[in-house]
């Protein structure tokens, strides 16, 4: 589309409106009228008109017809054949619009009247930017191309200057040309930038005035739409590896008056990245606030398989139920997670199979664990939106036909978190989660019959997540003799920490945010606030594991991985209601290295997630808490550090192949990866390989490519084939990062680089 301008013939013979009229008598007048189908707002364009074989002095009027006005084209008398071509100017619309054209013929013995419709489309420049991709490094190099479509005019084309990056003009560019009707040009910088994050770029293009004809046709500057100016935004990222710190700060002042205070020392690692640090601090008046605000965002690990979707799904319901028991439920809130609800369940049908079951990859065998998970949040889920009940029977179905004649269940699938078995059989694991699967649901089973292959070991056994796990199930069942049996061994395998209490897989006495620590630790927990009552010693401890959990958290309000996310946010949800007050207010003042802070909590904003980013976050930070209301003060931290490869258990080597040719559109980059386990363990779980693209279109915010691989078992090899779609000068290296799922600390990362191609 271009300017308002000539609308010549040639262009719009493929789009024409014609009609021909044939009068009763054969020799009777005839008339035809060719005029473009879709007319462009403000060019000047034309129609023809003929007149065959009149008997008499007839009249031809032509009118462009709409509701706000009617515009004569043609008045033309004639007594013999005629033929005209007539140019008008279209009139102005601001948007599509479709009018009427009318042409009529009289005379004294003759009448004729015909009406066709005509689209006029609304002017609009099209100037654009498009730069070679969306994401640089600093001091990258790329193309920033920009294309025009304007009609018969002399344009010169100027970037915005700035302090965030560099445009150099390639020799041999015009930046200032004539472009004929339709036509389109390419302008072209090197541009590098300089600093971090979101940079606009803009540019501008301007008709302007020429002693210079354009094809023959004297310039002249249109009376609208001579400037056009285009912003587009890019984003500066840094190749280094982002790391996040946390730290939570739990206060409940029990009377008025009463002041609690906190302070913290933070300092920043020596080989962090200049200006690379920056952190938040938020206040919040429950504790559920921060899972609630990022409800699509708890997990900041992949979720491409179908227990990561259930990990983001089942959440959603922990935290509606809890807003329902305490009647905070907003209308807003139960939108929102209805709607994660609804569409994590169509997800997870995409990992069924047809006998009930359901797999991570939804394909191969079912998963014994995966669908009694599944099972249980669909029955919870039901409540808030709906779930076929044949999909529920179905799965419920499969599960009792997988019971065993000692009452176990029967091991079908992977259980991805292989830390979870510790040497102990998997069916002690696997029955007591399925058992208390179908507990939660509130479904038929034999307790008794069910557990009766774990009497003989589980009060002996030393693996701390199934006897975690067995106090929960026995609580469910109401056996309160075997509950406490097993609350006073798990007892006495805590570990106490400044105020601190938590479990380990090994009960060794250091502290842990490994994944299967969160996870045992919230078992407890609900085993501990599942009973029909809870004595207030009971909540008394529990708040130990509480705050230890709290610190756990990411700053997104989930944790590691994602059963631990599961797990611990249906812990804390059910804490939470159990303790929670709908009355009290506090006040949190906090002096930071930004300066004084000040956050009010009362019963209109518990819920209120409040924030507020930290210029300087280097120093000491001190917390003073007043009132009666109990809050949670987070210090976020992120910054970026060299990638570090120091890690024992898992090693990665890469063998990058380029072709760096300039004579290739699309150069090409192979990587060989050989990835090598050497851990404690025989396998590891579930593994990601996580390529960070060189020089990429991607459709999505994340330029990565990650690969689920279901287990590394020593030495692994894959070949994968990057393609570069743009030219880029001073290429970084990219980063491959090779990380254990389920216990993320064993990783390690190596850099590559491929060719930087010399920009024509």
């Amino acid at each position: 589309m271009g300017l308002p301008g000539i609308q010549t013939w040639p262009w719009m013979l493929c789009a024409l409106l014609s009609w021909v009229h044939v009068g009763q008598a054969s020799p009777g007048p005839h008339y035809m009228v060719a005029i473009p189908a879709v007319l462009e707002a403000g060019a000047d364009t034309q129609f023809c008109a003929s007149l065959l074989q009149p008997s008499e002095t007839l009249l031809m009027t032509i009118t462009l017809t709409s509701q706000a006005e009617n515009r004569t084209l043609l008045t033309e008398k004639a007594d013999t054949d005629l033929h005209t071509c007539v140019k008008f100017k279209v009139p102005m619309v601001q948007n599509q619009e479709v009018r009427n054209l009318e042409v009529e013929v009289h005379g004294k013995t003759f009448h004729s009247k015909e009406i066709r419709k005509v689209m006029i489309r609304a002017y609009s420049p099209m100037t654009f930017i498009q730069t070679d991709k969306p994401m640089y490094l600093p001091g990258q190099t790329g193309k920033c191309v920009f294309y025009f479509s304007l009609s018969s005019y002399t344009v010169t084309v100027t970037p915005a200057p700035s302090v965030e990056y560099t445009l150099t003009p390639l020799s041999g560019d015009k930046y200032s040309s004539c472009l004929c009707a339709s036509e389109r040009k390419t302008v072209s910088w090197t541009m590098a930038p300089s600093v971090l994050g979101a940079v606009n770029v803009s540019v501008s293009a301007e008709a302007v005035t020429s002693d210079v004809s354009c094809n023959n046709e004297i310039v002249t500057v249109p009376e609208r739409g001579r400037i056009d100016v285009v912003t587009r935004s890019l984003i500066v990222k840094i190749l280094y590896s982002c790391s996040h710190a946390h730290i939570v700060f739990s206060f409940c002042p029990l009377q008025l008056g009463e002041t609690l205070t906190a302070e913290k020392d933070l300092v920043l690692p020596e080989n962090i990245i200049p200006e690379s640090a920056h952190g938040s601090l938020s206040v919040l008046g429950d504790i559920l606030g921060r899972a609630l605000n990022n409800l699509d965002g708890l997990l900041r690990m992949p979720y491409g398989c179908g227990e990561q979707n259930m990990a983001l799904l089942a959440p959603n319901i922990y935290i509606l139920e809890y807003l329902t028991n305490t009647n905070q439920m907003t209308k807003a809130i139960k939108e929102k997670a209805t709607g994660f609800l609804t569409s994590g369940y169509q997800r997870q049908l995409n990992y069924k199979h047809q006998d009930g079951a359901y797999s991570t990859f939804g394909s191969g065998s079912g998963n014994t664990w995966l669908t009694a998970f599944v099972l249980k949040s669909f029955v919870k889920a039901k409540t808030f939106v709906y779930i076929d009940p044949e999909v529920i029977d179905h799965s419920k179905t499969w599960l009792e036909g997988k019971q065993q004649a000692n009452g176990c269940f029967q091991q079908l699938g992977k259980l991805f978190n292989n830390r979870m078995k510790g040497g102990v059989n998997d069916e002690v694991t696997l029955s007591a989660y399925v058992t208390a699967a179908l507990l939660e649901a509130n479904m038929s089973v034999s307790v008794s019959t069910t557990i009766l292959c774990c009497f003989p070991t589980h009060f002996s056994l030393s693996n701390t997540y199934t006897r975690a796990l067995l106090a929960y199930v026995f609580t469910l069942a109401g056996d309160m003799k075997t509950r406490a049996l097993l609350l006073e061994q798990l007892d006495k395998d805590a570990v106490r920490q400044g105020g601190f209490i938590f479990w380990t897989q090994k009960a060794t006495k250091t502290q842990t945010s490994d994944s299967l620590s969160v996870e045992i630790s919230a078992y407890v927990l609900l085993a501990k606030l599942s009973a029909s009552s809870t004595s207030r010693e009971e909540l008394g401890s529990a708040s130990a594991v509480v705050r230890w959990l709290a610190n756990q958290q990411n700053s997104y309000g989930g944790f590691s991985s994602t059963q631990d996310t599961v797990v611990a946010l249906q812990a804390l949800a059910l804490y939470s209601s159990q303790v929670f007050t709908p009355e009290g207010s506090s006040s949190v003042l906090a002096q930071s290295p930004s300066g004084h802070l000040t956050f009010e909590v009362d019963p209109t904003n518990k819920l209120l997630y409040q924030e507020k980013q930290l210029k300087d976050v280097a120093g000491k930070y001190q917390f003073e808490v007043k009132g009666t209301a109990c809050v949670a003060v987070q210090l976020a931290l992120h910054y970026n550090i060299p990638v570090v490869t120091n890690d024992t258990s898992f090693s990665i080597k890469i063998k990058p192949e380029a072709h760096c040719g300039n004579t290739c559109l699309a150069p090409k980059v192979n990587l060989k990866l050989t990835s090598l386990y050497r851990g404690k363990e025989s396998t590891t779980n579930m593994v990601i390989l996580d390529i960070k693209v060189l020089v990429n279109r991607v459709e999505q915010e994340k330029d990565h490519i990650l690969v689920y691989i279901q287990e590394v078992r020593g030495t692994h090899s894959d070949d994968y084939q990057l393609v570069q779609d743009f030219p880029v000068r001073n290429l970084k290296a990219a980063v491959v990062k090779i990380y254990d799922y389920y216990h993320w600390v064993s990783k390690n990362s190596e850099k590559f680089t491929s060719c930087s191609l010399f920009i024509q």
